[in-house]
């Protein structure tokens, strides 16, 4: 008989090809863990706009170019919640990993590519688009809510 979890184990981490097999097991569920949506800097975000009293946003919302990760859609305000070290953040200068360094800086490179294309065609449709660092958050997440009711009022 199969051990049922013997086969969730060897199953747990599949890949689609897109990225190298990481060295060590503790590196590939620590990459399997990294979220798309609702990352920690976007909750502490939505933490303090709802502090603030923000609201009339809609999160990763479809229905614009680049499906940014807060909408004001009345207002026509994007904001983009970028983690320092996948967004290639330009105060930071965060490091490559050891491994496999030429798939990491393609991959970054892409990122901020994809980010920069993102933001264009968001104004180009008049709309208004911030952007919020990790690190901004973590230093001073009552100016960001700040920033975005300027952005609000402004609109």
């Amino acid at each position: 008989m199969i051990d049922a979890a013997l086969i969730k184990q060897k199953t747990r981490y599949l890949r689609d090809g897109r990225a190298p097999i990481p060295k060590s097991e503790k590196i590939s569920r620590t990459m399997s863990a990294i979220r798309a949506k609702n990352t920690k800097p976007e909750l502490l975000v939505r933490k303090v706009f709802r502090k603030v009293g923000i609201r009339g946003y809609r999160l990763h919302w479809n229905k614009v170019a680049g499906r940014p990760d807060i909408v004001f859609p009345k207002k026509k305000v994007a904001v983009f919640v970028h983690g320092c070290y996948w967004h290639g953040c330009p105060h930071c200068k965060l490091t490559l990993p050891k491994t496999h360094r030429a798939f990491w800086r393609a991959k970054f490179k892409r990122n901020k590519e994809r980010d920069a294309h993102k933001t264009k065609d968001l104004r180009k449709l008049g709309w208004r688009v911030l952007t919020v660092w990790e690190h901004q958050i973590k230093k001073d997440a009552d100016q960001i809510a700040a920033r975005v009711v300027k952005a609000l009022r402004d609109a």
